[in-house]
């Protein structure tokens, strides 16, 4: 029996894992090379199959017909997705013997697309989770082969939840890789009734409205947080941008003034959003946050005002 995987990230670290370990062989594994300008805070697939001897293919579209050709001539039993960041299209979803399925970070049919997590972070889920589902031409709409729920804690961010996600999608794959395999594997249509879709999310995707409501900032906050790009604002007077790596919502706190507006209490600096405050615990002028929690040095004042665009008054 034989698995050919698709991935990239510490999603497909976590599905070359275990494969390895339930001693299934794997003829290829096909990744993507780093991109320079990417900050590369995740696991290398790349160097992974090297340690374990696997031949590792990165190509610019996997959907040429020479790839396809490979794909076929290495007759895989399953081809298994994990992250990996091109769709692949029919040609090679039709070679392998039982499946072709594909490991999703939320509990489709809810967000389907990119960035599943950091969506989930945003529209505040209290629930998240992985889907194990067949791969289709339409993204995400396959039928499902087995999903793991994932509590999100109030304090997790993009990282820390994206942690729960690879826990869970090792489970997942540890149990239904080997049923899909010996064709046990259950199959279960979406209710595309209830589906929805969401795209890349950008650097400028994470800009503060200070007119929100505080958990609303909070939400943004934590979903784009480091190793992500971070969300941001600008100070009024000066036109400086700052970056906003971790905060707290104070939804009863009202200081009176205008959304947007900085005040420093008691060492807390706390700036007025449209429903309650934001403490901030950590920002910074630059895309890098600070080694620990802290503030820039002068970056925000009492009574600066912080607003959606980089315009002095």
């Amino acid at each position: 029996m034989s698995v050919i995987l698709f991935g990239y990230h510490n999603m497909g670290c976590r599905a070359l894992k275990v494969l390895h370990e339930l001693g299934i062989e794997v003829p290829a594994v096909f990744t993507h090379r780093d991109s320079p300008g990417e900050n590369l805070w995740f696991d290398s697939l790349a160097e992974m199959a090297r340690q374990y001897d696997i031949t590792c293919h990165f190509p610019d579209n996997v959907n040429k017909p020479e790839w396809v050709e490979l794909i076929r001539s290495l007759k895989p039993d399953v081809i298994l997705s994990c992250y990996f960041r091109q769709m692949i299209k029919q040609d090679i979803l039709d070679i392998p013997r039982l499946a072709a399925v594909n490991l999703h970070g939320s509990l489709l049919p809810k967000y389907r697309g990119r960035c599943p997590v950091n969506w989930q972070l945003v529209f505040g889920e209290k629930i998240s989770g992985v889907t194990l589902h067949h791969m289709v031409i339409k993204a995400d709409a396959g039928d499902i082969v087995a999903q793991k729920e994932v509590p999100v804690d109030f304090k997790d961010n993009a990282l820390t939840l994206f942690h729960k996600l690879e826990d869970a999608a090792e489970e997942v794959l540890r149990e239904y890789i080997p049923r899909l395999l010996d064709n046990t594997a259950p199959r279960i249509k979406q209710d595309h009734s209830k589906a929805s879709y969401f795209g890349g999310r950008r650097p400028e995707d994470g800009l503060i409205d200070w007119n929100w409501d505080a958990v609303r900032i909070y939400n943004l906050v934590r979903a784009v947080t480091w190793p992500y790009p971070g969300s941001f604002g600008f100070v009024q007077e000066n036109g400086r941008k700052i970056y906003i790596w971790e905060c707290e919502p104070l939804e009863d706190m009202d200081t009176g003034k205008a959304p947007g507006t900085v005040a420093i209490r008691d060492g807390n600096c706390l700036v007025q959003s449209g429903k309650g405050c934001i403490r901030i615990i950590s920002a910074t002028d630059s895309p890098q946050p600070m080694a620990a929690k802290g503030i820039t040095p002068g970056l925000l004042e009492d009574g600066s005002r912080l607003v959606t665009g980089p315009m002095i008054s």
